[in-house]
This record gives structure tokens, sequence and C-alpha cells, in this order.
């Protein structure tokens, strides 16, 4: 089976989702990834979730990313006694530690860090940012504010501090408790929430190790301002748009996403574009213009993948909304701008001869009639550089790791394909030309380009590229080069 575009498909999974037949359609409809959102549902209903991921994956003999989204620390106020209050614009408003019920001039926020770190002057946003209050005079244990921008506030609204980073992990102990079930359980990707500073993404790598890539969501400006260091320690990158636009001011939000797209294409590391890509479609068969405009620019900005949220968590139409997603990416890839705007973003080339040799093959594939570059990995690096070159023509990874092939389904342009160890570098070009030819990316007169790194199964020895005919693949002899 294989997909007609490079960019990835990430749908998120839940109540519209919760059948093997329909993780299926997903799947044919064009799903590459699919995220289970740890925010919801028991561990056991997403084991179940999982599992009927794994059985689609066998039925097709292809790959399949699976991510699990940790849900972070969740800061919100208390209770009120009406249940909720309507604050006006210029009251006071007070948030402090006392458990007693709210009212209209004040309530409980349960979070000491946050009076720990605001000063005067400073903002906090209810409510997805619907309520904007700022602070006149804070301590210990209290923040009195006044109400710049009311409305309606009720039991357990979320609150976000803009402006200040704040003294909390980005791991809570129920994250803690997620993570090691989704580790147990075999995810290929964790998404960490609350990224502040590189120093939450090593504190959540120490507790995976190796059994998953790490993912950081960047929805806060202090993970914006510290973006460079974020990324160094990180796997990948997801540019949550939702809460950054609650925090930053919603005109901000494109050039960020495009700065942080062009950024983890330079460094070769896989970046989702994520949060309200097509939301009407929660309720509607189509998505309106300006969702089919935001979802293209992603695209044309060159992202690893687009991603469905509700949409296919707990929409009416999950399966329309992947295959609309399909259908946009196809078509705004057979756009002729689309290559001029991909190649005018790509990076320099860097230095090293594994850089070199990724780049030659992107190269000689623009230059000749190659049908496919075919890299050899192990640990993922090799593939992952050639995807940074995003290549005219499709990127075949080989490996003989399951792991290595589902966390590379999620990167721009690469169809994995499982192939047993090789230890001579002639048996990998006829691996190569037979995934080719049977996967159907060109003929037995066609050539493909073998990028491997001797000796084979080491991470990081890309050192050898051959240029090869797909009739390569009926030499049996493997004993000489």
């Amino acid at each position: 089976m294989r997909r007609l575009r490079n960019v990835k498909i990430v749908a998120t999974l839940g109540p519209a989702s919760n059948d093997r037949e329909t993780i299926k359609a997903l799947f044919v409809a064009g799903a590459d990834m699919f995220r289970l959102n740890m925010s919801h549902g028991s561990h056991e209903e997403l084991r179940v979730r999982h599992a009927m991921i794994r059985d689609v994956e066998r039925e097709f003999n292809r790959p399949i990313a699976i991510l699990a989204d940790l849900q972070g620390p969740k800061l919100r106020v208390g209770v009120f006694a009406q249940g909720q209050e309507m604050l006006e614009d210029g009251a006071s408003f007070r948030l402090d530690l006392d458990p007693a019920e709210g009212d209209v001039t004040r309530v409980c926020l349960p979070h000491p860090e946050i009076f720990a770190a605001l000063d005067k002057g400073e903002t906090l946003l209810v409510n997805d940012g619907k309520i904007r209050l700022q602070v006149q005079t804070c301590g210990k244990d209290f923040a009195n504010c006044t109400v710049v921008v009311g409305g309606e506030i009720s039991n357990r609204k979320g609150v976000n501090v803009p402006d200040v980073v704040l003294p909390l992990a980005a791991l809570s102990a129920k994250d803690r408790e997620d993570l090691e079930f989704a580790c147990a359980l075999g995810v290929d990707w964790l998404a960490l929430s609350f990224v502040q500073r590189p120093e939450d993404v090593l504190e959540a790598r120490a507790l995976v190790g190796d059994r998953a890539a790490i993912m950081c969501k960047i929805e806060k400006p202090a993970a914006v301002k510290a973006f460079d260091s974020i990324l160094a320690v990180s796997d990948g990158i997801m540019v949550a748009r939702g809460d950054l636009g609650v925090e930053l001011p919603v005109q901000n939000v494109p050039p960020i996403q495009r700065r942080l797209i062009k950024t983890c294409r330079h460094v070769g590391k896989p970046v989702i574009v994520a949060t309200q890509m097509m939301e009407s479609m929660i309720n509607s068969p189509v998505p309106t213009r300006a969702e089919v405009s935001d979802v293209a620019t992603a695209i044309y900005e060159g992202a690893d993948a687009v991603m469905l949220s509700a949409e296919s968590a707990a929409g009416d139409y999950p399966v329309e909304a992947v295959a609309t997603m399909n259908s946009i990416a196809i078509e705004i890839e057979r756009d002729p701008t689309y290559r001029d705007e991909i190649e005018a973003s790509r990076s320099a080339p860097r230095e090293g001869i594994a850089d070199a040799i990724t780049a030659a093959a992107r190269e000689i594939a623009e230059t000749t009639e190659v049908c496919a570059i075919c890299c050899f990995t192990h640990s993922g690096t090799t593939a992952l550089k050639v995807a940074r070159e995003r290549p005219r023509v499709p990127i075949i990874a080989l490996t003989p790791l399951i792991g290595t092939a589902r966390r590379l389904t999620l990167s721009w342009g690469m169809h994995c394909v499982m192939t047993t160890k090789v230890g001579r570098f002639k048996k990998a070009v006829v691996n190569a030309a037979r995934a080719a030819e049977e996967y159907g990316f060109g003929t037995d007169e066609q050539s493909i380009v073998v990028t491997a790194g001797i000796p084979f199964n080491m991470p990081g020895t890309t050192n050898i590229l051959r240029v090869a005919q797909i009739n390569m693949r009926l030499v049996e002899d493997f004993d000489t080069d």
C-alpha cells in the first residue's frame, strides 16, 4: 500500500474511532500515525486501541506509528458556589489558595507555584483566554487582579500564565504513570506537554530511555524562546497552535509556525502541525475554505505531518476528515509551485560524509531518471538525512528493526519497509531493488539510488552510494561484490 503524497497524516483516536473497522478505514483513507490522547480514556481503553492498530498493521503488512500524548500539568481554578459567575470589565477579582467555593469576587487557584512566580502587571488567562486578568498585587498565596476582559467563569476552567516560566515540571504524577504504561505498551513516540525548557525533555528522556522517541509540544511562549535548545534534545516537534494562540497574540502564531518548521527541517527532525486544522469537520462533512488553506500552508512550508484532533476522535465524520486531508495533500504536492517553495526553503548542505552522501543522492535523483532513493538504516539517521533534503522522488527506508520502521513512518516522503539484516552491500542493493519493484515505485528498466553505511547495522555510518537498475533484484548470488 503506497501513499501518493509526501506529507504524513496523524489521526487522533477517541469515541468516534474506537473500533477496529473505523481504525482500518482511517488507515486506508490516509492516516499514517495514530495519536492516543492520554488526557482521555483509561489505560485499558488505550491498550485496546493500541492492539487494534497493531492488528491493522499486521493485516496490511505496513508499519504504523503510534503516538502517546501525555496530558501534562493542568492548571485550573476551583469551584463556584453558583457553578459560574459573570466577571465584568474593570472589576476586581482575587485568586487565592482558600478552598472555599468562589463567587463574583474571588475563587481558589490551587497552584502555589503560580503565586510564587507572579509579579505585578502580569497577565492571567482563564477559559482558553476568553477572560483576561491583570495582577495588581500578589503574594505567596494570593493575586489581586483587575478584569481586563470579562466573561463567564465557571468550575475548573483552565488557567494560562503566558508571561512567566512556571516552576513546574512538565511531568505530573499522572504523566509519569502514563509514560511508563505507554512505554511498556510499545508506543513509538511520546509527546510531552507543558515543555518550557530543555531540562523538561531531559527529565522525560531519563525515564523513557530508548523505548520511544520523544516529541515536544511547543505550546508556551517560554518554549518558543528556548526552542533551539529544546529541539537539540528532542526527536521531533509538534507545533501545538491552540495553546500558542491562547498565550500569544494570534497574529504571532503563523510566523512562529513557519520558523519552527524551517528550523526542524534544517536539523532533519520531524515536525507536526497540529490543532484546529479542520475543526468544522467535527460536525460538517466538508471543511471550510480557510481550513483547506491552513492545511495547504503547512504542506507548502514543508511540515512532515499534519494532525487531526477532535475531527477524528470525536467528530461525526472521522474517515471523511482523513480522506479530505489526504486529497488536499495530494493536490498541493501536484502544484508546480510546491516544489519551488520546498526547494527555495532548503537548507545549505551540512558538513560530514553522511550529509554529503544524502545530498548527492538527492542531486542524482533530480538530474537523472532515478525513481526512488533507497536507504538502509539501523537507527533511522540515514533516512532522516534523506528526508531533510526533500527530494523529488520517493524515499524507501529499509530496516531490520520494526521500531525504527514505525518511528520513521512519521517523516516526510518515507515509505518504510522491513528487511532482513544484510552483511554485504550487493545484498543491500538487491533488497532495495526488490522493494522498489514490489511496492510499485518503478520497473526493471528504471534505476534507484541506494545509500548505506559500511559496516552494516551500526548507527551513523552512512558512507556509500550506488545507482542501480531495478532488474538487479533478479540477482541471487551474494558471494562476491
